[in-house]
């Protein structure tokens, strides 16, 4: 079997460990001569040395808690809203920067028994800002509450974004994981725009205040014509069930688009064409960055 297949079984069977996953992807980086892609299975299974390179998906949106005294009761976990800091004070409170090591993520992701992990306030804000929250009350200790859900939503991204990386990589020359080390097998430019598309989500649809119904409509109308055009691309296919099986994932897709269900239907659509690649590479490449955009 290829590494190619190999990391398409491995990123499809949640029960390999990311860390094992990431490290076959190290080389086959190796194999296709990209620098980028290296770096990034680097960050991962080492954890990011700097906020400014974190990824999208390793910065979560968190609420915080903290207990309060009143001089006469202690009122433990309490619900801190971000408009009670005073103006100024509470930037970054509102996200948590997830730079540890996969490995560290999937212990921490398989071991938190209540299912929320605390990322603690620093001590000297709490107490600068402790007397301002509450009325009367003074906060004694305060955390961001990080849901252990967000990082098994880490790990499942990383697992999918390796997933279509691959899978297009096999569109573009299937023995490429096999090449000898600087054959360049896929060009270097076809590479790169491969990893911006799948891995670091460089393309990605940016809401600016004010423009949001307009955008949100022209996606649409762009994913509409993108799920008819696949369906069309699927029709010349011969084997009759294997054609149904696909208009019948990329249908549960259309009518998913924009709802949390629609990342578990783009994965299994990916988990049947991992299957055929030989013969669907060709038809279905073009379509899928623009996928992947949708589920990043």
């Amino acid at each position: 079997m290829s590494l190619l297949r190999e990391i398409q079984d491995a990123a499809i069977d949640s029960k390999t460990d990311l860390a094992s996953l990431l490290r076959q992807c190290k080389v086959l980086a190796t194999r296709l001569g990209s620098a980028e892609f290296g770096a990034w299975v680097d960050n991962e299974l080492s954890g990011y040395k700097s906020v400014d390179d974190l990824p999208d998906y390793r910065i979560l949106p968190v609420f915080s808690k903290g207990h309060f005294w009143d001089g006469y009761k202690y009122f433990p976990h309490i619900d801190i809203p971000l408009a009670y800091i005073p103006e100024g004070a509470g930037e970054g409170l509102a996200h948590s920067c997830i730079m540890e090591s996969i490995a560290s993520i999937e212990a921490l992701a398989e071991k938190t028994p209540t299912g929320l992990l605390k990322e603690p306030w620093n001590p000297d804000f709490v107490a600068s800002v402790g007397k301002k929250i509450y009325q009367n009350m003074t906060c004694m200790e305060a955390w961001k509450v990080i849901p252990q859900t967000a990082l098994i939503a880490i790990l499942d991204e990383i697992r999918s974004r390796i997933l279509s990386f691959v899978l297009e990589i096999e569109a573009e020359n299937p023995a490429a994981s096999e090449a000898e080390i600087n054959s360049k097998p896929v060009p270097s430019e076809k590479v790169t725009q491969i990893f911006n598309t799948h891995i670091s989500g460089d393309a990605q649809n940016v809401s600016i205040e004010g423009n949001n119904v307009q955008q949100h409509a022209t996606n649409t109308n762009a994913n509409a014509e993108l799920f008819t055009a696949l369906i069309d691309a699927l029709k010349p296919i011969e084997d009759s069930e294997l054609r149904e099986t696909l208009t019948s994932s990329v249908e549960e897709m259309r009518s998913t688009q924009g709802t949390d269900s629609f990342k578990a239907y783009y994965q299994k659509f990916m988990s049947l064409l991992a299957d055929h690649m030989q013969v669907l590479g060709p038809v279905v490449a073009p379509y899928l960055p623009a996928l992947a955009k949708m589920v990043s």
